[in-house]
């Protein structure tokens, strides 16, 4: 497919419709933000930012698409995207038994020079592209980079169940609130140690763990939009930076200024990588 508007890019697009394994979709540019409501669709789908944050939710789970990475979106689950700011991406549909090695659950994707070159000369392919000729060469080789790409861990699950939901929507309402495990218990009609216990059950961590992984993801959306590390702290409610930046530090790696540097000089040039931008908080 040929590089269309960024209109086409949030409108309504029957990608199932088109005979083809890959399907090719960019936006050049968007200068404000976007969104597409929930939808699904048969083929996978790959979303890369070359520029900017990108956001994608799907009934378990939040993750967040720093520049030169990508969300993998598995077939037929209903997911919702948005970015924020001045955007450039990228959307890859793939059929999926065109690739069967590739991830079967939502993750993010780090691009690497060789897959991102690869992206760039799909999107500018004709829809119908020959699938002997050269053009399914690539699409072959693609597929093959996006199957050996590093997945990595800008993940913020989300509980289902109705009460823990409503807590987690409390939370991303006002991620400053310093309030007690027994004060949000008593909030959402629990007790402090059924919700530690529903909590572990469903997303896999502790109230600490996610409240932490929820303030990384928060702080990373508004530092690349070029707030500082001292407002950044203040609003979620540290009491300085240094507290912060120790947080941020545990989790990601590195301090905050050093990981959006990397992030900001791996989107300024095709020869740099994805840099490792895993958040584990164990």
């Amino acid at each position: 497919m040929s590089r269309q508007p960024s209109l086409d890019f949030v409108a309504p697009f029957d990608v199932d419709s088109i005979p083809r394994p890959v399907v090719s979709l960019s936006a050049s540019m968007v200068s404000k933000g976007w969104e597409q409501e929930k939808h699904q669709h048969r083929k996978a789908q790959l979303i890369y930012s070359v520029r900017g944050m990108l956001n994608c939710e799907v009934e378990d789970g939040m993750w967040i698409v720093p520049p030169r990475c990508a969300v993998w979106i598995p077939g037929n689950l209903p997911h919702s995207a948005r970015g924020s700011g001045d955007t450039e991406c990228y959307c890859l549909f793939v059929e999926p038994e065109a690739a069967p090695a590739l991830p079967k659950i939502c993750c993010t994707i780090s691009v690497e020079p060789l897959l991102h070159e690869l992206l760039m000369k799909v999107a500018g392919f004709p829809q119908l592209y020959l699938t002997d000729g050269s053009e399914g060469r690539l699409i072959a080789t693609l597929l093959d980079e996006l199957s050996a790409a590093p997945v990595e861990d800008l993940h913020l699950p989300m509980p289902r169940e109705r009460r823990l939901r409503q807590l987690a929507e409390m939370l991303l309402a006002d991620p400053t609130d310093k309030s007690s495990l027994g004060e949000w218990a008593n909030r959402i009609g629990m007790s402090e140690r059924n919700m530690s216990r529903l909590l572990l059950q469903e997303i896999g961590m502790s109230f600490g763990r996610w409240r932490r992984q929820l303030h990384v993801i928060l702080s990373i959306q508004r530092l690349s939009r070029g707030e500082s590390v001292q407002t950044v702290a203040l609003e979620l409610g540290y009491e300085n930076a240094s507290g912060f930046i120790t947080m941020f530090r545990k989790a990601v790696g590195k301090p905050p200024a050093r990981y959006l540097f990397e992030r900001m000089a791996s989107s300024a040039g095709s020869e740099s990588t994805c840099m490792p931008g895993m958040i584990r908080l164990d």
